[in-house]
This record gives structure tokens, C-alpha cells and sequence, in this order.
């Protein structure tokens, strides 16, 4: 059997360096993903129209249902493979990592062919008026074969990192993202493709990013890939220790398809238009914050599996210090340069987008400043083996108020400003990580779990 090295820094190396380690490369490949992806936004909405950026946006909430699923299990499963890793039983952790990463691929095909089949009665429910229909179809089409690459890779970048190799997965991200770049630019620019050539672009990164990270298995790997035949219940305990990150996403796309919903109701696709530019500036944050929040779950698991609760205080305190002076640096960015931001997404003669879009960041700001916080919390949670907790606070912040508040706001005060209910479902969800953060502290659930285990071990 494998052993891990005895001199992990992730267990005993200097705690700064250590975060910084793992939480710089993850930042950098989020915002190397979340640059391409909003390079795609600028293009369409400069060389296809305000139209076109709405047709996108309608069909996000689908998108984002499906990418949930694959981070269940890539979350999920890397935070018990990283307790296993810790516990030196890379053994199991590498059969985990094998049926995540099939059960992933087998979830994406059949994804693909049942979308596919039922393709307008989902652009239908997903708010789409029919002359929007053949924008959507002309990206989805192609995509929809491309998602499959995406969430695989999801899963493999995620095992890649808890196995101690962050510079790969970060590299195969920024792969992924300057290609998806250059091709935007040479499809959707140059040739004039439009959504059909976003979406070629995004299918072929996807390829080039699943071949970088394929050449984690030509190095010293410890997981490796096998057909199991057993212990496949240990693939739904993992499912069920990523449910938060599945409701984040699932929850997200729910509360997309209200908002655009409750815009096309109130100012037509304008309004759908507006909101996805915006909505690219929230993506920004969540993935700089996500970032920081993704490295904990190998630090914390980690740190778990080897029963060292004060390292794992100092590794929450380096990245909730981290996310309060991004979110500094945030505010004073969209104070300064909201206006000049927003032209860049949308075409000079979309006026009125223009100006939706600039009432709608007004209203949204204070979110900022507490989201981060709540998605460390939640993640933090998640890798310490608590997921009832970790998936209220992710239903609160992305569904429960979320939804409520603009139910309430759409119908019954429709004088007020509808996207209210973003920054105040934040606010009310750090009053609830605060309590859960105090409840579930690192020593009281390291002393809870010893027991288990001791007893478990004695078995």
C-alpha cells in the first residue's frame, strides 16, 4: 500500500505558505475558467446582441443543475478521500476517486441524450419565449455534448488537487480558459458564429483541459484509476457529504429561472439581458471566493483525518482574513468602474440594457461583503464531515430567502427594487454561519468523531 509522505506541509508545514500553496492556484484557476467564461458574454453580447446574451442566460438555470451533480460528487468525494489520505489508506481513496469519476461521465451522457430529446419542452420551462428558440438551439446543440467533457473534468481536477498536485489542475484550468479565449475570438469575432461558435469553443477548451490534467497519471500518483467491483455505498456517502454543493448549484439555477422569470414579466428580455451582464460580476466574486473556500476542503480534511483542530483554526483564519480584503478590493472596483464594466458586455446602441444593468448593481452591492464569508463557512462545514449544516447554510443563501424574498418583492411589493432579495438572503444567512461556525468548531467536532472512530478501529 502507498504511504504518504511523513513530511505533508499540508499537516505540519508553516500555515500561511501552506494556505497560499493551495489556495493561490485555486484562484487562479477559477478566474482563468470565470475569464473565459465572461470573454464569452463580451463576445455575444458585442457581436450577437443583447438578444443573444438573454438566449444564454435563460438556459443557465439547466447548465447549472447538471454542474451541481458533478461537484456533489467531486466535492464530496474529495473531502473523503482527503480524511483517507490523512488516515494513510490511499488505497480506498483511489477506489473512491474511480467511481466518482465514472459515475460522472455515466451522469452526463445520460444527461445529454434525455436534454436533447426533450429539448423545447425545456427551453419552455425554462422561461423562454419561442422566438428565442433557435438562439438557444444553435448553442445547445453543441454544448450539451461539450458538458460532458466539462463535468468529468470537474471531478478529475478536484482529485487531482487532494492528491497534492494544485499546479496541474491550475494549469489544465488555465489551458482550458486561454483556449476557450483565442477560439471566441477567432469563431464568434472573426467568423461571425455566434452561439454556435461560443459553443465549439467551450467543447474543444474542455478537450485540452481533460488532456493536461490526464497527465496527472504519468507522475507519482496515488490514485489511481480501477473498475470497482465493491463498496460502491461509500460513492453515496460521498454524494450525501457534497449535498451542500449540489444545492448551491441546483438551488442557483432555481433561483436564475424566478429571477428571469420575474424580469421578463416586468421589463422583457432587456431586462434578462441586463441581469446576465451583472450576474457575470457576481460570477467573478463567487469564483475568487470559491477559490479560497476550495482549498480548505484539502486543508481542513486533511487536518481532520490527523485530529489537529488548532491547525485547522489557523488554516479558517488565514482564509476568512483572505476573503474580508477581497471583498475590500471588490467594492472599491465596482464603485469606481461599474459603469465602465457594464459597456463592455453590451453593444453602444443596447441603451436601455445599459441602463438596467447599472440599476440593478446599485441594488446588489451590499452582497459583496458577506458572501464570501458564507461560502467558507459552508465548505468549511462540508470538509469537517457536517453536511446537514453546510447544506442549510447553502440552502439559505441560494434558495430558500433567495426565493421567498423575490416572490415576495415580485408580487406583493412590486415598488421596491425585485433584486432586494440577493444582498438581503446574504445577510440573513451570515447571521446563521456565524451560529453554525461557533456550534461546530474544529475541537468539538474532532473530539465527537475520536470516539467513532476508536470504536470503528476496534471492530
Amino acid at each position: 500500500m502507498n504511504t504518504p509522505p511523513t513530511d505533508n506541509p499540508v499537516l505540519s508545514g508553516p500555515v500561511w505558505p501552506t494556505f497560499f500553496r493551495y489556495a493561490l492556484p485555486s484562484v487562479a484557476g477559477l478566474l482563468a475558467l470565470t475569464t473565459a467564461n465572461i470573454v464569452d458574454g463580451l463576445f455575444i453580447g458585442n457581436f450577437a446582441g443583447a438578444e443573444a446574451l438573454a438566449a444564454l442566460n435563460l438556459l443557465i438555470p439547466y447548465f447549472t443543475l447538471l454542474f451541481g451533480l458533478a461537484l456533489m460528487l467531486a466535492i464530496g468525494g474529495t473531502v473523503m478521500a482527503g480524511k483517507l489520505l490523512g488516515q494513510q489508506q490511499p488505497d480506498q481513496a483511489a477506489t473512491l476517486f474511480s467511481q466518482c469519476l465514472l459515475a460522472t461521465v455515466a451522469l452526463g451522457l445520460i444527461a445529454a441524450v434525455l436534454s436533447l430529446s426533450l429539448e423545447e419542452p425545456l427551453f419552455r420551462a425554462l422561461g423562454a419565449e419561442p422566438e428565442l428558440f433557435p438562439l438557444m438551439q444553435s448553442y445547445f446543440r453543441i454544448i450539451t455534448w461539450g458538458l460532458v467533457l466539462q463535468i468529468s473534468g470537474v471531478v478529475l481536477y478536484y482529485f487531482v488537487r487532494v492528491d497534492g498536485y494544485p499546479g496541474l489542475a491550475t494549469l489544465a484550468l488555465a489551458v482550458g480558459a486561454g483556449t476557450n479565449i483565442v477560439l471566441d475570438m477567432v469563431l464568434v469575432a472573426g467568423f461571425d458564429l455566434g452561439l454556435s461558435g461560443a459553443a465549439i469553443a467551450t467543447a474543444l477548451a474542455a478537450v485540452l483541459q481533460l488532456l493536461v490534467l490526464m497527465h496527472y497519471f504519468r507522475g507519482d500518483h496515488r490514485l489511481r484509476l480501477s473498475l470497482p467491483r465493491r463498496g460502491w455505498r461509500r460513492l453515496g456517502r460521498a454524494a450525501y457529504n457534497g449535498l451542500s454543493e449540489w444545492i448551491n448549484e441546483a438551488s442557483v439555477g432555481v433561483v436564475m429561472l424566478l429571477i428571469n422569470w420575474l424580469l421578463m414579466r416586468q421589463h422583457g428580455v432587456d431586462g434578462v439581458a441586463a441581469f446576465t451582464v451583472v450576474n457575470y460580476l457576481i460570477f467573478l466574486s463567487l469564483m475568487v471566493f470559491y477559490g479560497i473556500a476550495d482549498a480548505m476542503n484539502v486543508l481542513v480534511s486533511h487536518n481532520l483525518g490527523a485530529g489537529q483542530a488548532d491547525r485547522i483554526r489557523r488554516f479558517m483564519i488565514s482564509g476568512a482574513t483572505t476573503i474580508g480584503g477581497l471583498s475590500v478590493l471588490l467594492l472599491l472596483a465596482l464603485w469606481l468602474f461599474a459603469d465602465g464594466l457594464i459597456t463592455l458586455f453590451l453593444d453602444p446602441s443596447d441603451v436601455h440594457a445599459g441602463d438596467l444593468a447599472t440599476a440593478f448593481l446599485a441594488v446588489l452591492w451590499p452582497l459583496f461583503v458577506v458572501n464570501g464569508f458564507n461560502v467558507l463557512v459552508s465548505v468549511y462545514l462540508t470538509a469537517m464531515h457536517q453536511p446537514l449544516p453546510s447544506a442549510a447554510i447553502a440552502l439559505s443563501r441560494s434558495l430558500v430567502l433567495p426565493a421567498a424574498l423575490l416572490l415576495v418583492l415580485g408580487w406583493w411589493l412590486p415598488q421596491w427594487p425585485l433584486l432586494l432579495a440577493l444582498p438581503l438572503a446574504e445577510w440573513l444567512t451570515f447571521v446563521l454561519a456565524l451560529a453554525c461556525l461557533a456550534r461546530f468548531r474544529p475541537g468539538r467536532v474532532i473530539a465527537a468523531d475520536r470516539p467513532v472512530a476508536k470504536a470503528a478501529g476496534s471492530a
